[in-house]
């Protein structure tokens, strides 16, 4: 039987591998980090924990309802899919390659570490001051002469920028 239940967790894996972020779908949901785990709970189940890029992200239901559509045509039922909000999403989990398809698909990737691995289990880190965030590159052409048009682009976790050399508009997938 651990057998048979660790293949079906490395075929959970391998097809929620391919499921799209429905927002920037260049990306997986596991490059992005929202997929966070696939195990086994204690029932049997595969247990499926996703956890939202902040917590009030409307595409958790559809990321829900394409987990569950990607587990069921594999036929891997019984399922169950958990959201989580602790610890919470940090754009230190995007992956490298993730970096880059967003790069490609022309928003500008997030700049810098939030540093998301240094705070202890249970510590609440307190800030005074915002610390000043790096002038994004414009994905288009890798300039650093770039201005922020608005704090909020084409979804609340993206900032709308603007490169003054080539003119083209860009969103910047902001770091926390």
């Amino acid at each position: 039987m651990q057998a048979t239940a660790d293949r079906a967790l490395e075929r959970a894996w391998e097809v929620l591998e391919s499921v799209p972020d429905p927002e920037i779908p260049v990306v997986s949901i596991r490059e992005l980090g929202i997929l966070r785990d696939v195990r086994r709970a204690a029932d049997g189940q595969i247990e499926v924990v996703i956890t939202p890029t902040y917590s009030g992200c409307p595409a958790m239901s559809q990321i829900a309802e394409d987990v569950a559509h990607a587990l069921d045509v594999a036929e891997l039922a019984p399922y169950r899919i958990a959201t989580t909000l602790t610890p919470a999403w940090t754009t230190d989990w995007i992956t490298d390659e993730a970096r880059e398809k967003l790069r490609a698909y022309g928003i500008a990737p997030p700049t810098g570490n939030c540093g998301s691995g240094t705070v202890q289990a249970g510590e609440q880190p307190i800030t005074f001051m915002p610390k000043p965030l790096p002038v994004p590159a414009c994905p288009h052409c890798g300039s650093h002469h770039t201005e922020r048009l608005a704090q909020f682009g084409s979804t609340a976790c993206k900032a709308l920028y603007r490169c003054i050399d080539c003119r083209e508009p860009f969103d910047y997938f902001k770091p926390y």
